[in-house]
């Protein structure tokens, strides 16, 4: 027996504890165990089980005192001290001296409580569904003496269990010795049931792993079908006890409906029309028309979606809506924009465009805000917007009243982005009378308007990465976009509205900067670095020297163009230092101090290239020369590994790869400050070594990198039409808008 200095009665705690049996305290209480009692030495080693476990629960509270204190409250302490040491070895000694049980039933609930003490001792400290309550240990050990003597007359113990919390009820059911108590089984499907009422999200994986209990297919039937769609196609496919068990529930149609797509190898091609086919709106004999022809399935699609939104906007929200907008992005992407991405220098634009001739508008419409950063824009400008405009009649309010104005920032966004979209505006009709707005100015005013109603961020990142383009080509829209900002954060300040005033103050920060002679610090005023610019004085470093590390790779476009970067300092500005095996040192020999380190492209064949990268690197951080500028070049599969060796001190960042511009959020997360430079489609030389070349020569002679004036310079120098897919930082508003946000509201806010 486990022996303690002194105990402290608390009779006004027992009320927090009303479930411990007022003859259970006061028979340990009164109880005095004979001095020198010892059990029968055939059940010795049961006692010293039970006084290990005791011993053991004591000393994990981390303090050698001889108490049990995992409450901050030392009067719940004492109380649980009590039950762990007097009423535990009261148990003991009422077991072993009990003249009823012989010894074989003595060692039942000996082992018993052994077990109890056991499975708390093991969990107390775990999370999850495992955990047991420490507070609870006194229901534990009093549930246990009341289950004992039921057991011992063959009555049933589940109403024991029923009234436990569920930890406590799981702490009793793994003392294993009630497992052929009629209570039992019973016990232990209240037990899961609990569980799934404790986390509805994780009724699957519950009833996977208990598929027996008899309320299965019930609370199957009762859980949210909207919520849990995707977890009902997905179980209903496994080849389990669960899976069976839906597939055979056959009076809810919702479940039937989704089992049978399930069972189907064109499971997945039927999901996004969930709600049409369960509401009986569309059959799957329909879908099979259409799922193996690539512009019939993607019309079907289009026409799904327009159906959802439709009936969005009278507060009817299809199952699966999300399922659906996925998998229209996915399939405009693959069927069609990788396609007439693929042939851009295909000159004939009949060819180039076939796929997407027999499509109307809103098809058209579609195919283009699905895919926002990875349509070029050859694709978009030659292609997609024309033809789009001349379905619907050159007329952009027709187009949008046809979509329900889905998407419509989006859409604004990237007309705006490739230029088109004075072209759209100029499509709408004058105002019908006089004092009245033109309907462009309308559509331009709810552009900004109430970007607060949104769910998560899209929409307030469609406007802010907008700005930088509307602003260059499109003045007074632009003018007129800050008044409305302007007037929203007002808005949102009188209603007290705190994501509203976050916004508003973000975007109207952001925007207000963009004119230099307002001298808006956004360091100051949103925690983030300056949009437009980029001060000298903040790329010198400690070392004085602006630092510039360019990462090559050893295939054959790198080993071909490296000559060439090497050639073109090769003037009396610059000093070219090629002694080192591994790497090139490029340094100023006038003006500012500016070093360009290179590695050298060595064959990728045997990693030669990635060694040279590790050693320069190595060399640049044991020198303390702490890179401010990076320029990536190679193909797009390089770009990851160029990002996990970056400085991120990085204030710069060129990424002179293929598809360099849907890199942001990585590089950022690598480097938060950098102002990032990428291509929607295709990097080369044409633009690559004049960006190189400029940048450079703006660093040696101290420049401030002010990148409006800067992307104009270099627009004069570039001839290659794929310059136009080059995105500056300035037009990554987007991102510095989402990273302003976070600072502003919190990480958990951006999705609210």
């Amino acid at each position: 027996m486990i022996k303690i200095s002194r105990y402290i009665i608390f009779s006004g705690l027992l009320l927090v504890f009303t479930c411990a049996t007022a003859q259970g305290f006061a028979g340990f209480d009164s109880l005095s165990i004979p001095a020198g009692y010892k059990p029968e030495f055939r059940r010795q080693l049961n006692h010293d089980g039970i006084d290990g476990e005791q011993k053991t629960i004591m000393d994990g509270d981390g303090r050698e005192d001889n108490q049990f204190t995992p409450s901050d409250k030392e009067e719940i302490n004492q109380l649980l001290t009590r039950s762990l040491v007097r009423k535990t070895d009261w148990l003991q000694f009422r077991i072993e001296t009990d003249s009823t049980l012989d010894h074989r039933l003595k060692v039942f609930y000996l082992s018993g409580l052994e077990n109890l003490l056991k499975y708390f001792r093991q969990n107390w400290k775990q999370t999850g569904d495992r955990n047991v309550n420490p507070l609870n240990f006194s229901l534990i050990i009093d549930a246990y003496e009341t289950c004992m003597k039921t057991d011992r007359k063959g009555a049933t113990i589940e109403y024991i269990i029923y009234s436990l919390p569920y930890d406590a009820g799981t702490n009793l059911i793994n003392a294993t010795i009630f497992n052929k108590n009629p209570g039992y089984q019973p016990a232990r499907n209240h037990l899961v049931l609990k569980l799934c009422r404790m986390h509805p999200d994780r009724v699957f994986t519950i009833l996977q792993q208990n598929p027996d209990v008899p309320f299965a297919d019930s609370l199957l039937r009762a859980l949210d079908k909207r919520k849990f769609a995707r977890q009902f196609y997905d179980y209903a496919a496994a080849a389990n006890r669960l899976g069976v068990l839906i597939r055979n529930i056959q009076d809810d149609i919702f479940i039937k409906t989704i089992a049978t797509m399930a069972q189907s190898r064109s499971g997945q091609q039927y999901f996004p029309f969930l709600d049409n086919i369960v509401s009986g709106r569309m059959t799957l004999r329909e879908i099979d028309a259409a799922k193996d022809d690539s512009l019939l399935y993607f019309r079907l699609l289009v026409k799904t979606q327009q159906d959802y939104i439709a009936r969005a906007i009278n507060k009817d929200t299809a199952f699966e809506f999300k399922a659906l907008s996925r998998r229209l992005e996915d399939k405009a992407k693959a069927d069609f924009v990788n396609v007439i991405n693929g042939l851009h220098n295909e000159r004939n634009l009949d060819i180039r465009f076939k796929s997407i001739q027999q499509m109307n508008a809103q098809e058209l419409y579609y195919l283009a805000v699905s895919s926002d950063g990875s349509i070029y824009t050859s694709s978009f400008v030659k292609g997609v917007f024309p033809l789009m405009m001349k379905q619907s009649n050159n007329r952009g309010d027709s187009l949008l009243m046809l979509v329900n104005f889905d998407k419509y920032r989006k859409f604004i966004k990237m007309s705006a982005g490739f230029n088109t979209l004075d072209q759209f505006l100029a499509s709408f009709p004058k105002a019908s009378a006089e004092g009245e707005e033109d309907p462009a100015n309308t559509l331009m005013r709810a552009f900004v308007n109430r970007l607060e109603q949104s769910d998560g961020l899209e929409d307030g990142v469609d406007v802010a990465d907008s700005y930088a383009s509307i602003t260059e080509t499109l003045k007074p829209v632009a003018d007129r976009m800050l008044l409305n900002i302007q007037d929203n954060y007002e808005r949102n300040l009188g209603t007290g509205n705190p994501k509203g005033i976050a916004i508003y103050n973000i975007l109207g920060k952001l925007f207000l900067s963009a004119d230099s002679t307002r001298n808006i610090d956004l360091t100051k005023e949103l925690g983030i670095p300056p949009v437009y610019e980029v001060p000298f004085t903040t790329l010198n470093g400690d070392s004085n020297r602006v630092i510039v590390q360019l990462f090559i790779y050893g295939d054959k476009d790198g080993i071909g163009v490296f000559p060439g970067l090497i050639s073109m300092f090769n003037n009396p500005n610059w000093k070219i230092d090629q002694s080192n095996k591994q790497w090139v040192t490029v340094s100023s020999a006038k003006g500012k101090p500016v070093s360009l380190y290179m590695n050298r492209p060595l064959p990728e064949e045997t990693n030669e290239d990635a060694k040279a990268q590790e050693a320069l690197c190595k060399y640049l951080e044991d020198k303390k020369l702490i890179p401010t500028v990076t320029i990536n070049r190679g193909h797009s599969y390089n770009a990851p590994y160029t990002i996990d060796q970056m400085s991120t001190a990085s204030k710069i960042v060129f990424m002179g790869s293929c598809g360099g511009y849907r890199m942001i959020h990585d590089i950022l997360q690598k480097a938060p400050d950098a102002h990032i430079i990428g291509t929607k489609q295709i990097a080369d030389a044409p633009v690559n070594n004049p960006f190189l070349r400029l940048i450079m020569e703006k660093l040696r002679t101290g420049s401030d990198i002010k990148w409006i004036p800067f992307w104009e310079e270099l627009d004069k120098i570039v001839t290659d039409k794929i310059f136009e897919d080059y995105v500056p930082p300035h037009k990554n508003l987007g991102a510095l808008f989402i990273k302003a946000y976070t600072k502003a509201m919190g990480p958990e806010a951006i999705n609210q």
